[in-house]
């Protein structure tokens, strides 16, 4: 018997082609997590679906099948699809690229849907958009069961970061930092997300690109090069 799940709220996060005029798409969920499906028949000039399968436009869909890959049976647009450009529509795709890569099949994460819903409407808003992918970052690392553990970082001493072991003390805050190092000063800033003061902004930058490193392996990000050759300062870490 075919499982079928009903009015899902959804984004797709990425999509490709699949067989002559289907889709392959990756949806972030609300109540499921990241789900993979196949859309009939989207790439057709006439199907209804190929304008929805879109980033960035907040959709309810169904879907049926009991293994990893579902089969989309309906999508409905609930509002207008968020227009990005520039900096910001690849700071969204870097966003959607980390939900891709790092969240597991049916492992669903409410809290992040809705960050992940305030950092596209920052990013639409274009007002501080490091700040805003700061505190995505920061809470999509909680979500995976990764936290800061600051508590005991003294803020006269430097930190060494280690993927596996955490924050160990190197020296005082009066020698030069080196990287993979943080004061603690720095490190309890980032915790309490103090992104006003510019010193946090930049050692969280840091910070974020080492933590979510550990966890993409290897294969780099495609948005990240993008940026890079976008603008000569990038806000990804």
């Amino acid at each position: 018997m075919s499982y079928q799940v009903e009015a899902q709220a959804a984004y797709v996060l990425h999509s490709r082609p699949y067989r002559e005029t289907s889709l392959l798409v990756d949806l972030f969920t609300l109540e499921q997590g990241k789900v993979s499906a196949v859309v009939k028949g989207a790439r057709s000039p006439r199907s209804r679906m190929r304008a929805m399968m879109q980033p960035f436009t907040p959709l309810q869909v169904s879907w049926r099948g009991r293994h990893d890959l579902k089969t989309l049976i309906q999508a409905e647009a609930v509002a207008a699809p968020l227009f990005l450009k520039g900096s910001a529509l690849i700071c969204g795709l870097y966003v959607n690229e980390l939900l891709e890569r790092l969240l597991q099949p049916s492992d669903a994460h409410p809290p992040l849907y809705v960050y992940y819903q305030y950092v596209l409407n920052e990013l639409r808003a274009a007002t501080d958009i490091e700040l805003a992918l700061r505190t995505f970052e920061q809470h999509l690392l909680q979500q995976l069961g990764y936290q800061f553990d600051v508590q005991h970082c003294q803020p006269a001493l430097i930190y060494r970061y280690e993927s596996s072991q955490g924050f160990i003390p190197v020296g005082q805050v009066t020698d030069s930092l080196k990287p993979f190092c943080f004061s603690g000063d720095q490190l309890q800033g980032i915790v309490a997300e103090a992104y006003h003061r510019p010193e946090i902004r930049r050692a969280a930058k840091r910070l974020m690109r080492l933590a979510l490193e550990t966890q993409l392996g290897s294969r780099p990000l495609r948005s990240r090069e993008l940026l890079q050759g976008y603008t000569p300062k990038s806000i990804l870490p």
